[in-house]
């Protein structure tokens, strides 16, 4: 019953969707307010994240519907839905969530790719995005090495099309610095380029999220086994996408690594590609049975783990 309704892509599914993320937001924010106790700035800011969460499921949608990454069904919302109730824990912080909407203005303009239609507008435009995510965790750099696959799958690699990335990528940083040098504190810009990289995986074991995180990379990697066979055997535009979501997870994780801010939401970046590609080992799955109690496996998971955390 549950992989029949998560088979279909209408409307419905997204509200019932957001319905139950909405109830569990609001019983987290009852407990904080029971643990804090009530303000009006609390309130207020429960509000504004709220909206911003609004913001994330609209571009993560929107990325996966658009660039067809998925078949007609609403599993990777559904995954997805469950992953954001999982870890409240560090998204009820703003840098966290405006740096993931920053990232998904991103993505959207890189898997838009596969579209012939205003390249250079596109490859400008996911460089701004970087570059101002640069600004705000500098070792985002590293996904230039998806906008550059994304230009060798989708697009030929011209000097245009290299130079748009990089001129975008270099304009919120040019603003940033004369913002800086009016006010006198060029330094920030410079510590920008500091690179200060400690190989340190211990800072996870700490972490409460990261059972979860690495359950749902056992997934992601039993997904591919799964889906990339089928995926690989046919020369069409999924194919490209589908080698472009797995360089884009692994950049991902290299960037998790590479960050280690032993706070957890450097993980989010993981969450999309995931997602999708889970979603996408659901397509393989033949037996309705098999599909139903791995939606239950992740349900009772995530409600388990919500009261745990």
């Amino acid at each position: 019953m549950l992989a029949n309704f998560l088979e279909k892509s209408k409307p419905i599914n997204f509200i019932v969707y957001l319905s139950v993320f909405f109830c569990f937001f609001l019983l987290s924010l009852i407990t904080h307010f029971f643990n804090d106790g009530f303000s009006w700035n609390k309130t207020f800011e429960s509000v504004v994240f709220f909206f911003l969460f609004l913001i994330i499921f609209f571009f993560y949608n929107f990325i996966v519907t658009k660039n067809k990454l998925t078949f007609d069904h609403s599993y990777a919302f559904f995954i997805f839905t469950l992953i954001a109730i999982l870890h409240f824990s560090f998204l009820f912080e703003f840098k966290p969530l405006i740096t993931f909407i920053l990232h998904l203005l991103y993505l959207r303009k890189i898997y838009s790719l596969r579209s012939s239609k205003s390249i250079i507008q596109k490859l400008f435009d996911s460089g701004f995005w970087l570059g101002v995510l640069f600004i705000l965790e500098p070792y985002c750099f590293v996904f230039f090495l998806v906008t550059l696959t994304a230009i060798l799958l989708y697009q030929k690699l011209t000097i245009q099309n290299l130079i748009a990335p990089i001129i975008g990528y270099i304009t919120p940083l040019i603003i940033y610095f004369t913002y800086l040098f009016w006010v006198d504190t060029t330094n920030n810009f410079i510590k920008l380029f500091t690179v200060d990289f400690i190989f340190d995986l211990s800072t996870y074991t700490k972490n409460s999220t990261t059972w979860s995180t690495l359950v749902l990379l056992l997934f992601t990697l039993i997904a591919l086994i799964l889906k990339s066979p089928k995926a690989m055997s046919v020369n069409n535009s999924f194919k490209k996408s589908w080698q472009l979501l797995i360089i884009n997870l692994l950049v991902s994780l290299f960037f998790a690594i590479l960050t280690n801010t032993n706070q957890g939401y450097e993980t989010l970046f993981l969450y999309v590609p995931a997602s999708i590609i889970i979603a996408n080992g659901f397509e393989v799955l033949q037996k309705r049975m098999v599909k139903n109690i791995l939606i239950f496996i992740f349900m009772m998971g995530t409600i388990i783990g919500f009261c745990y955390l």
